[in-house]
């Protein structure tokens, strides 16, 4: 089966599509990965976003137009996709949409909501589209998040030692697996989120993100500011759990600059980079974590890269590209994994790693043109992945 996948994760700055040919072959999932293409959010629809997310108070208006633009949005992106990732022809589109609030009450996920209609993304392709993949393993008490933490067990079920793979978007999730013990998994705090924040802020919205991480390396660790951000009690609640920028936005930033003021903006982007590298490598060693496998856009900011090899002396580091899995298309592969697994009648999400009270069947199916016409159930859901090479131009 061919899918296109569909995410847009806490940074919003835009929608990654990466679509993959997809098998089961018996207990073992076949995983073709067919490319990956970036869209970023037009100007104009990424501000009324970033003005839609908490704390910012909107109204049904609001959502409505934002349901749209972004549903389009991703309508544009799968479209491209499926002409220049899949030769014109494809079976699925899975679509995590925009998450715009996450609402955690002392630990536990009440409710998640992500924006971005299906229905035009199904207009736009002509194909059946999976969405709102979060919400049932929310129902079933889980934390709907991380998913990708199903992918992260396929690909280091069979590594040596204490492997976990690390995901560096706006929030940084890991998963850690070690033979004979189920596998877990958690978002660690911000990877991008106050970083990117910050940088807006200081600039003046004439940039979003510090380009290579060359703010950082030109800045120092301010301690005191580092220990206010590392005192938040987040950090030390156990897993499983999850965040985002409900709690790690511009105001929680301003709110511990005016506690401990920091002149230098280049200081700041230092010790929030220090932030993020110190809260993943908490939590490595409280795992006993051996091998760390890195994805997400994080990978590109070498300061931070550096940061986290430096807390974690001893622990090897790679990123999932040396596994076969492209690190920059990884969540979007991984949400293409999730809907194949859907519409085969399989559940997906890992109660180990969620907190859900059992594995659920995940999302909801808009139906493309024509009737829909699901795959017969597969007897079991897949214990281990196999990476083929991608295909050539001529194969395509």
């Amino acid at each position: 089966m061919r899918v296109i996948g569909l995410m847009s994760g806490t940074s919003h700055d835009g929608i990654e599509a990466a679509a993959a040919d997809l098998a089961l072959d018996q207990e073992t999932l076949v995983l073709r990965p067919l490319g990956l293409l970036s869209r970023p959010y037009d100007p104009e629809l990424r501000e009324r976003i970033a003005a839609a997310l908490p704390p910012a108070p909107v109204g049904a208006e609001d959502f409505c137009r934002l349901d749209t633009g972004i549903g389009q949005a991703f309508a544009a992106a799968a479209e491209a996709a499926l002409h220049e990732l899949c030769g014109h022809t494809a079976d699925l589109v899975v679509s995590h949409g925009q998450t715009m609030h996450h609402w955690v009450e002392s630990g536990a996920v009440r409710g998640t909501w992500q924006l971005g209609q299906p229905a035009w993304i199904a207009e736009a392709t002509g194909l059946p589209v999976v969405s709102d993949l979060r919400s049932r393993d929310v129902a079933a008490g889980g934390q709907g998040a991380p998913l990708v933490s199903l992918l992260d067990a396929l690909l280091l079920g069979a590594r040596d030692g204490v492997a976990a793979a690390l995901n560096l978007g706006g929030i940084a999730n890991i998963t850690v697996t070690a033979p004979g013990r189920d596998p877990i998994a958690f978002d660690t705090g911000p990877a991008n989120a106050l970083l990117d924040a910050a940088v807006r802020h200081f600039s003046g919205g004439s940039s979003s993100y510090d380009a290579d991480g060359r703010g950082a390396a030109a800045g120092r660790v301010h301690p005191g500011l580092l220990a206010r951000l590392l005192a938040d009690p987040y950090y030390r609640r156990p897993a499983p759990k999850s965040t985002g920028k409900e709690l790690f936005h511009l105001p929680y930033l301003l709110d511990a600059l005016a506690a401990v003021p920091v002149p230098d903006q280049y200081d700041v982007l230092a010790t929030l980079t220090r932030l993020t590298a110190r809260t993943v490598a908490d939590a490595c060693r409280a795992h006993g974590v051996t091998e760390l496998v890195v994805s997400g856009g994080g990978t590109r900011n070498p300061t931070l890269v550096a940061a986290i090899t430096r807390e974690l002396p001893g622990v090897r580091l790679l990123t999932s590209d040396e596994l076969g899995l492209p690190a920059m298309a990884k969540e979007a592969l991984a949400f293409a994994v999730l809907g194949f697994l859907t519409v085969h009648g399989l559940p997906a999400a890992l109660p180990s790693c969620t907190g859900a009270r059992h594995r659920v069947l995940l999302g909801s199916i808009t139906p493309g043109r024509g009737p829909l016409h699901l795959p017969a159930p597969a007897a079991t859901p897949p214990l281990t992945l196999r990476i083929e090479p991608a295909p050539t131009r001529e194969e395509r």
